[in-house]
């Protein structure tokens, strides 16, 4: 008669690994076990990303992913309400970081959601942000990412002000930050996929298109003449158009159509929104 098991027994991975290659001594001979196991067909190639990302999180900071201060988009204790909604849906994201004299200055959290009531109502009255403000979280720069993504789980935060070590405004860091590292980045409805082209229908007269599309090809496809002369792309023209690197929700007009940032990072434009009532690809 087989004995059974002992509770606390071998868990898959190290039963993996003495059937392959052995006990693994560090946790790259731990990596290199599990990409062997990819190769074998006995691991997912999505679940390897992951549990390689999940080892990356464990080895980076706050700093590595968080969105720097001067990127933020955040609204101001004392802006009329007008001016708060108009940064909210522009902006497209659902949690601002709400400042009060400076941007050092972060009193709360305001969700887009708790602009709906006001909203709601026949005849709304004087809007104080003050009563629909979340407390701020704040962490350090030096943070792991996988002791931020413990505090988001058990305190059911999904934003956190980024300080220095001078207790300035670094930055902030999102759940969706630290979850990208491990199952890849998380497209929203405006991101195209691979699969899909450089430009994606989005609505009537208005159109997705990636940056790194070719101007010659974004004309042809508008039956526009932007100049590719010296810039080869639509990423390239915008940079040009407005003499720095575009934030989200910028705009600017080119060869009669109207273009918005919608997604940008510290480095380059990713997406562009093309918006053109006359002219259909």
């Amino acid at each position: 008669m087989s004995e059974d098991r002992p509770t606390g027994g071998p868990g898959w991975l190290e039963r993996l690994g003495h059937a392959l290659l052995g006990e693994p001594r560090d946790r790259q001979e731990l990596i290199e076990l599990l990409r062997d196991a990819e190769q074998r067909h006995l691991l997912d190639p999505d679940v390897l990303a992951m549990v390689e990302g999940a080892f990356q999180v464990s080895e980076m900071q706050v700093r590595d992913v968080m969105v720097p201060r001067a990127q933020m988009v955040a609204v101001e204790r004392d802006a009329p309400f007008e001016e708060i909604l108009r940064t909210v849906t522009e902006s497209g994201h659902s949690r601002f970081p709400v400042i009060g004299e400076s941007r050092d200055e972060v009193v709360g959290i305001l969700l887009a959601k708790d602009l709906l009531p006001p909203l709601a109502q026949t005849r709304p009255g004087p809007f104080n942000i003050r009563e629909w403000l979340r407390p701020a979280v704040f962490v350090p720069e030096s943070k792991r990412l996988n002791v931020l993504l413990r505090d988001f789980r058990s305190t059911r935060n999904h934003m956190a002000i980024v300080v220095d070590e001078y207790g300035g405004v670094a930055g902030l860091a999102t759940i969706e930050d630290v979850l990208e590292q491990i199952v890849g980045e998380i497209d929203d409805e405006y991101d195209v996929g691979e699969d899909e082209g450089f430009i994606r229908r989005h609505g009537d007269g208005e159109f997705i298109v990636k940056a790194l599309t070719p101007i010659e090809e974004f004309n042809e496809a508008f039956g526009t003449e932007l100049s590719d002369a010296e810039l080869d792309t639509v990423g390239g023209l915008l940079l040009k158009a407005f003499g720095r690197l575009p934030e989200r929700g910028d705009r600017v007009s080119l060869g009669g159509l109207d273009f918005e940032v919608l997604n940008a990072d510290g480095r380059r434009v990713h997406l562009v929104k093309v918006r053109t009532p006359a002219r259909k690809p």
